[in-house]
């Protein structure tokens, strides 16, 4: 099987000092380091390094990855909880509770929690953009991915980044370089939607990493606002359980089918 969804997450040392040196710094201002790997065990072959920079609620994100399906959205987003006093964390092959070889988005959503940024290529970054995967970032033909976006966080949400993690979905289970019904079927998580015909390859976790050198899943203190409705930022932080997705994702699951399409 081929190697799919390798990801790196990186930016240039010096921003990290231009944070470190800007007038209003936070004491949670700096870079951290996440480590994405196929933790759930579903034979993505993925390995990845995420380095993200953070100046009070500023997040500046640059993501280069190779391996990933050639032509095809992946979605991606931080998973978590700024204000619950919840132990979220990457799920393992354990949450593969129906014992077919696979952790699906929805066994592993009880372990990485609910998505608080989906980290889109323009427009909302909110958790109603969790499956906008017309603005999820494409893999080239060659499996080569890239993404850079700084996003304007919730007030106080940047010091509570170091309790979230990153989850990518998407993965070629039987290696034909595209997502199709051959190997895992029809996605549970779109047909709990109420939309068939969506391979569970292109909506399965691929990677997760958590952030190096801070306290992760720890209790955050306070809770944070849930922003300005606008497109740059993060609003409504933490709707978007299985019940949200129900009533907003219809839409996004269509997208996938309407994005899946162009690549036949």
């Amino acid at each position: 099987m081929r190697t799919t969804t390798k990801l790196a997450l990186a930016a240039p040392a010096a921003c990290a000092m231009i944070f470190a040196g800007a007038s209003g710094a936070h004491a949670d201002d700096g870079t951290y380091t996440m480590k994405l790997t196929d933790t759930m065990g579903n034979n993505s072959g993925s390995h990845s390094t995420a380095t993200v920079h953070v100046m009070g609620d500023q997040l500046k994100v640059h993501i280069t990855g190779s391996g990933f399906t050639p032509n095809s959205p992946h979605a991606q987003h931080f998973h978590g909880s700024f204000s619950e006093n919840k132990n979220f964390t990457c799920p393992t092959s354990a949450a593969d509770t129906n014992g077919d070889g696979q952790v699906s988005t929805e066994e592993g959503l009880p372990m990485y929690g609910d998505i608080m940024i989906s980290l889109t290529t323009k427009g909302d970054t909110s958790p109603k953009s969790g499956l906008a995967v017309d603005r999820m970032p494409v893999a080239d033909a060659q499996g080569n991915l890239s993404y850079d976006r700084t996003i304007t966080l919730p007030a106080g949400a940047g010091a509570k980044l170091k309790n979230l993690h990153i989850v990518q979905h998407g993965l070629d289970a039987n290696g034909n370089d595209k997502y199709d019904l051959d190997a895992l079927g029809e996605s549970t998580f779109a047909k709990s939607l109420g939309v068939s015909g969506i391979p569970q390859e292109a909506t399965n976790p691929a990677t997760c990493g958590t952030v190096s050198g801070a306290s992760v899943g720890a209790e955050p203190t306070g809770g944070v606002d849930t922003g300005d409705g606008t497109t740059q930022g993060v609003e409504d932080v933490g709707i978007l359980g299985l019940g949200a997705l129900t009533l907003a994702g219809a839409g996004g699951a269509w997208a996938y089918r309407r994005r899946l399409g162009r690549q036949s």
